[in-house]
């Protein structure tokens, strides 16, 4: 093993093709990987896919976009005619507590989520305080399950950074969420992330930390706020992912991504931190192995 993929979609319809071979071609290029549910079906269907593969595990949750129903292109891509991966879809579905701890049970559910509050992502006709209330009752569930189960918890948030971090609090100061956390494909600040650190969560990285800073965002380095979260986090509370099939990092833009693109996460984190890049290897594998207990 050489990298650990802290977040994926393997098994999602975008490899219903050719999963086998992405998979094995990940895995011999020695990238294990944690591939995510955001909903019942595909909460299920990562844990039977990852019951084939030593180097695979899975977990189980209900993504804040699943919450209410809605079709989009997710503005981090490229342009629509140019993305390889298709329009996302989701549908409204609320939390079923009993089904999600049997799915937890499994001897390769490693995690809950991904979950979270996101505040960018609610359709304009949708009452966004009824989204909101949803979306915070349904994170409090999985929080709930996450804690009696012993489990971490993966962390999607956007444009909710303040609130999500509130809520992570209110839960440790009561006793609550043993096994920590990770922010999942972190787009904040460097001073949002740090926020989660003193929280003892983790931070992971996409493929957007590769992605050119935009010209009104840029600093006098010419870094974007997400490229300084990268630099300033400390490297025992890092870890790096893909997010495929979305968010394929540079120079693969324009492709359909796959799991082990990693690598090209964690050489651009070496570069930004002016590191050896197996710094930053051993650090996230080390990491990625403690908050999943793999």
């Amino acid at each position: 093993m050489k990298l650990i993929d802290s977040h994926c979609h393997v098994h999602f319809n975008a490899y219903r093709d050719d999963m086998d071979d992405v998979i094995r071609r990940t895995l011999d290029k020695g990238v294990f990987m944690i591939t995510v549910g955001t909903q019942k079906d595909t909460s299920a269907a990562g844990l039977k896919v990852a019951e084939e593969y030593e180097g695979l595990w899975a977990t189980v949750g209900l993504h804040p976009n699943h919450t209410v129903e809605q079709t989009f292109w997710d503005n981090d891509e490229l342009a629509p005619e140019e993305q390889a991966t298709p329009k996302i879809k989701t549908r409204s579905e609320d939390f079923d507590y009993d089904f999600y701890k049997q799915l937890a049970s499994h001897p390769k559910c490693v995690g809950i989520g991904e979950t979270g509050l996101d505040w960018y992502r609610i359709p304009e006709d949708a009452d966004l305080e009824q989204v909101k209330e949803k979306q915070h009752r349904i994170v409090r569930a999985q929080f709930d399950l996450a804690t009696e189960m012993n489990l971490p918890v993966v962390i999607h948030c956007r444009d909710a950074y303040e609130e999500q971090a509130d809520l992570v609090k209110e839960y440790l100061d009561a006793g609550k969420l043993p096994a920590g956390g990770v922010v999942h494909c972190f787009t904040g600040t460097k001073e949002e992330a740090m926020r989660f650190v003193a929280l003892g969560f983790y931070i992971s990285f996409s493929g957007i930390v590769t992605f050119p800073a935009r010209s009104k965002e840029r600093n006098k380095d010419g870094l974007s706020p997400l490229q300084e979260a990268a630099q300033a986090v400390p490297l025992d509370h890092l870890l790096v992912e893909t997010d495929s099939p979305y968010l394929t990092p540079e120079p693969h833009r324009g492709e359909r991504n796959e799991p082990w693109h990693v690598v090209r996460v964690a050489e651009k984190i070496a570069e930004l931190r002016g590191i050896p890049l197996q710094e930053v290897v051993d650090h996230t594998v080390v990491n990625t192995r403690k908050v999943f207990n793999i």
